[in-house]
């Protein structure tokens, strides 16, 4: 695959440069990686990696649970279930993972991500520990398994990696973590800080950060009981992003009235968790005074339009968030599908579902929910064709049977992620065509690590009932 040398110049036929689509844009990469210039209606130059077609900022996925991926296809069964069918489903699959397992599934998962047009990926990550809970590390394997294994697996991919390291101490309000839940769990917060530490420090010692780093994350506030969410409030470091499942079914809410008094959102507020670090995952059931404070705050909200339709969880108030003040990015979640324009077209299409009117969401607005939104939301840089951006970028072939006729600027409408036919992570190709530069075809490594999962212990997954 041909690729720059660092320090090297990429001409886009067509390019989404401050707001619209410039013709003939000569982008200079410095040997970081970042753009240092951008030059429309230009003519490419010998030594130039070419670019046809519609270059875009490359996708950033704001929200995934790379081991969800074996799910797909698989939670059907008679047509029905709901949300807690599909979580018991879900545990059974964690349940088998091993640190080679996850790292095999996980760098099946992330290339497909990355032929898809995802440069980078916030991981919400809970499989901590070994299936009954107790800690890896030892005579027989090494610290931090799991988190390494996907570690390795994002450099071997060649995506940006943020592991949000999951705090899951509870079952449920007032309800221990069950039998499935263990290797999620420390023993309180402030275990889970002190490990969490410790990984950060692992991590910065083995991998350059601008491939992988480590931010946080709240499983959910029935998942942290409320003494901990001060703790926590009290003692994670400022420097890190903070990610939390919030409200995503009516039960949940429910649940935190009774046990509280207060929604989830307010709970948070009440504990001063909610802050412009903050990324709400779904946001999906919230009340107007909910709406109100994410607003105010700055927060961001990661709507993960194709997995709340998989899982019938409902359309969530995205304009009103933005109204507000909140900032939306776009996460994949479960992986029901991998396709940054599918989610952009999802975000839109609920809303106009929702409230009766287009145009809700901007195309514009759109790329900006599915790249900077979601760098943002891992404390990275924007990608994209402007100076001092990050040159991770998507090129989408204009003119295929989906995208055909479409004007450049709303291709975010047309065009899905088999149109994306090159992408370029830190100025240097690193898909073409749907086929990783040095991995292939995902659709060859999913297989085999689905085939290895299955083999491992895990079942065809047809509808166990939630207890």
């Amino acid at each position: 695959m041909t690729a720059p040398k660092p320090g090297q110049a990429i001409w886009c036929e067509q390019g989404w440069l401050n707001g619209a689509v410039e013709d003939g844009i000569r982008l200079e990469v410095d040997d970081a990686g970042t753009v240092t210039s951008a030059t429309p209606g230009t003519m490419p130059q010998p030594g130039d990696l070419q670019l046809s077609g519609v270059t875009f900022p490359a996708a950033a996925n704001a929200h995934s649970h790379a081991f969800h991926r074996v799910l797909r296809g698989r939670t059907h069964a008679g047509g029905r279930g709901s949300f807690w069918t599909w979580r018991e489903q879900m545990y059974e699959a964690a349940g088998t993972l091993t640190p080679e397992l996850y790292e095999q599934l996980a760098t099946a998962v992330f290339a497909e991500m990355v032929v898809a047009g995802f440069t980078s990926v916030a991981e919400f990550h809970y499989v901590h520990h070994r299936p009954d809970g107790t800690p890896y590390g030892g005579e027989h394997s090494e610290e931090h398994a799991m988190e390494r294994a996907l570690a390795r697996a994002a450099v071997a991919t060649g995506i940006r990696l943020t592991l949000l390291d999951t705090c899951y101490l509870a079952g449920g309000f007032d309800t221990p973590l069950n039998t499935g839940q263990q290797r999620f769990g420390d023993a309180d917060a402030a275990a889970w800080l002190e490990r969490l530490a410790s990984l950060r420090n692992a991590l910065a010692n083995e991998f350059d950060p601008a491939q992988v780093s480590v931010g946080a994350a709240l499983h959910s506030v029935r998942g942290v009981p409320e003494a901990d969410l001060a703790m926590i409030a009290a003692h994670l470091p400022a420097d890190l992003p903070l990610h939390i499942h919030l409200s995503e079914q009516p039960a949940e809410n429910e649940a935190c009235l009774q046990a509280t008094g207060l929604t989830p959102t307010m709970l948070l507020h009440r504990h001063g968790l909610i802050s412009r670090r903050l990324s709400a995952v779904h946001a999906t059931h919230l009340t107007e005074e909910d709406i109100a404070v994410l607003g105010a705050a700055g927060a961001t909200v990661v709507m993960c339009p194709t997995t709340e339709a998989d899982l019938a969880d409902g359309i969530g108030p995205a304009a009103a968030l933005r109204a507000a003040g909140a900032r939306i990015a776009l996460g994949t979640d479960q992986h029901a599908v991998v396709d940054p324009f599918l989610e952009m077209r999802a975000l839109e299409y609920g809303e106009r579902l929702a409230s009766g009117e287009r145009g809700r969401f901007t195309p514009g607005d759109l790329h900006q929910a599915a790249s900077g939104a979601g760098t943002h939301v891992q404390g990275r840089p924007d990608p994209g064709l402007a100076p001092g951006n990050v040159c991770d970028l998507m090129s989408v072939a204009p003119h295929s049977l989906r995208t055909a006729g479409s004007r450049p600027g709303q291709l975010a409408l047309t065009a899905t992620a088999a149109d994306v036919h090159t992408v370029v992570v830190g100025g240097r190709a690193l898909a073409r065509n749907g086929r990783h530069g040095s991995l292939g075809d995902p659709g060859v490594l999913l297989g085999a690590a689905i085939a290895a999962v299955d083999t491992a212990g895990a079942t065809t997954f047809e509808g166990i009932p939630h207890p």
